[in-house]
């Protein structure tokens, strides 16, 4: 594997690793939220917040993915 194929495949990882991160703490953090409002709602009460949670970070996963490869592909385009 040469260099070029190891910094994008770098940038990939932690880039995707960030959005798992952000996706799924955000999600939780809306779930909780949602549950210690003054009025709880009836979806709130019916949603699964590990089900939530995953995807939260499914999303950042595939948020964090798109943002490295436009990344590479801009860094692509300018060389």
């Amino acid at each position: 594997m040469d260099r070029k194929t190891k910094r994008l495949t770098l940038l990939i990882v932690s880039c995707s690793a960030a959005g798992v991160i952000l996706g799924g703490t955000s999600s939780w953090a809306e779930s909780k939220q949602c549950l210690q409002a003054n009025n709880v709602t009836s979806d709130c009460l019916t949603q699964n917040s590990v089900m939530k949670t995953l995807q939260g970070m499914s999303t950042g996963l595939i948020a964090g993915a798109g943002a490295a490869f436009g990344a590479a592909w801009q860094l692509r385009n300018e060389d």
